[in-house]
């Protein structure tokens, strides 16, 4: 079960606005039972100001009310349900400047074990021009002397799932190409019989 939040201010809150029992209240916020009765003798949580769990939306009015009329039933935290929408950076990414020399060895590991990938494809993942790619890839870069291959998921250049889902998607276009030459090269022997 989850505790609530503040639960030492809960339990002050709860002892002097509820009818609950020590034991609710203990068992709720995940304090043991003789601390809860300390809190009501006045001997623990001295100037700790209470904290009204209703407001902070982690209980229920009648689910107090509830427990109130049954001492042998728990208190149950109110269920959070959060949409957490994550959302994409649109346009380039800020690359630090150390890892900007990372860049072209991660172009050229890309270029090296992943031909199928388009300029496209590696300008996204690197976060790096058309331009570049294409000198990288050509051989005529101005570094192109000191350019190491470079994994860009060990340059934290990308990730994983996202350079997965490029070589997947050139795969993909690859296959289609062949499947096209193949049957043009079919019809072309058919009209040739």
């Amino acid at each position: 079960m989850n505790s609530p939040l503040m639960p030492k201010a809960t339990a002050v809150w709860l002892i002097e606005n509820t009818t609950l029992t020590f034991k609710q209240i203990a068992d709720f916020c995940g304090i043991h039972e003789l601390e809860i009765k300390g809190i009501a003798d006045g001997d623990v949580a001295v100037g700790i100001k209470a904290y009204n769990p209703i407001l902070s939306n982690q209980l229920t009015r009648e689910e107090i009310e509830a427990c109130s009329n049954d001492p042998n039933r728990a208190l149950k935290i109110k269920e959070k349900t959060l949409d957490i929408e994550v959302k994409k950076i649109v346009g380039t990414k800020y690359t630090p400047i150390s890892k900007r020399e990372d860049r072209p060895n991660a172009i050229s590991w890309l270029t090296k074990n992943y031909p199928m990938l388009s300029d496209g494809q590696i300008c996204k993942l690197v976060g790096t021009t058309k331009n570049t790619v294409d000198a990288i890839r050509t051989r005529k870069h101005w570094n192109m002397s000191n350019i190491a291959p470079k994994d860009p998921v060990a340059a934290n250049l990308c990730t994983q799932t996202d350079l997965q889902k490029a070589i997947d998607k050139a795969k993909r276009k690859q296959e289609r190409a062949d499947k096209k030459k193949q049957k043009e090269s079919q019809q072309q022997q058919q009209q040739a019989n």
